[in-house]
């Protein structure tokens, strides 16, 4: 199988380096001296010092397209309509798997829905997405990971599994795209409050407790959206979830870390060149959530920080003075 892979990023190119050895890999980046430097073998931009299996890459957006068996998207949310739309179209049957963990600010739409938006006529059962708690250096390490492809064509589905599985990279498959693309976009959000949370020094106690109710917004949103809650409870959910909470490797914690430490997020973001999806995302969430009638409380006060109207122990302080109600209704 011929794969195009989309985005030259840290994860976009980690996939590359997992499917490589066993199928025909082309990867797009933006600026030609990036794919000059990967087809070399490494991405000094966002993996300097992993040597990548040999693969070709190209900044030619058509070529890469060309030929293409199956597409895997991997550019952020902001530049995944522009990139997509920009390509030729790559046929009906072609599947398109979305690597990115992001909701599009100012439409509120998943990546999938973006894909059907700009690709009306593409066959909707083969449009998908890939998530689980998959930090890209820890892959590139080659520690044991898992992840979970969502698509409605599950034969499909499983001809990816097999494509992209390894001895160290174990692939599930599952049918609820909805929820599996819900899970990957709100636990970005979610980091950047468990990253204040260890900015402000705070416990496991605090964490715990923490990671409990951010789950049961995130399940609550999707629910309303018609996922299954199954799906919140395995890797796409509470998989993802704990590992992007907790590690340090994570952009959306680390931002959220220097938040709790005090530093403001202009601040924040003149540091990194690199994307942290839950910045974006976290407006775009609040204003679904909204048009949903979901309560999200601990999303509302990530927007609060993000947006310089709250310091994160004023948003903790009014979590924790909500009006006290049973756990069964889900609201903390």
């Amino acid at each position: 199988m011929r794969v195009a892979i989309i985005g030259a990023g840290s994860w976009g190119t980690t996939m590359a380096a997992l499917i490589a050895p066993q199928a025909d890999v082309v990867v797009w980046a933006r600026r030609p001296e990036q794919a000059a430097a990967i087809s070399a073998g490494e991405n000094p931009d966002y993996l300097p010092g992993y040597r990548l299996p040999p693969m070709e890459a190209t900044a030619d957006l058509a070529a890469a397209f060309e030929g293409a068996e199956a597409i895997l998207m991997a550019v952020p949310s902001h530049g995944y309509r522009g990139v997509l739309a920009a390509a030729p179209d790559p046929g009906a049957s072609i599947p398109i798997l979305s690597l990115t963990k992001g909701i599009e600010e100012g439409t509120g739409r998943r990546m999938t829905e973006v894909t059907r938006e700009v690709l009306p006529d593409h066959d909707i059962s083969r449009i998908g997405v890939l998530s689980g708690p998959n930090l890209a250096k820890e892959i590139m390490n080659g520690e044991p990971a898992a992840t979970v492809i969502a698509m409605r064509d599950l034969a499909m589905a499983e001809e990816l599994q097999r494509v992209i599985m390894t001895p160290r990279f174990r692939v599930y498959t599952n049918n609820d795209v909805i929820g599996s693309e819900l899970c990957g976009s709100l636990k970005n959000v979610m980091a950047i409050a468990s990253g204040m949370i260890s900015g402000m020094e705070l416990g496991l106690n605090t964490t715990g407790m923490f990671l409990t109710r951010a789950l049961a917004e995130m399940t609550r949103l999707g629910i309303r959206l018609g996922s299954s809650p199954l799906t919140f409870g395995g890797l796409a959910g509470v998989g993802d979830l704990v590992a992007t909470c907790l590690s340090p490797l994570s952009r959306n914690h680390t931002v959220g870390k220097k938040l709790g430490r005090g530093m403001t997020l202009s601040e924040i973001l003149a540091e990194s060149s690199q994307v942290a999806e839950g910045v974006k995302t976290t407006p775009a969430v609040l204003a679904l959530a909204d048009h949903e009638g979901v309560e999200m409380p601990i999303a509302i006060e990530v927007g609060r920080v993000l947006r310089e109207e709250s310091t994160p122990a004023e948003s903790v302080s009014r979590l924790m003075t909500r009006e006290a109600r049973p756990e069964a209704h889900g609201i903390l």
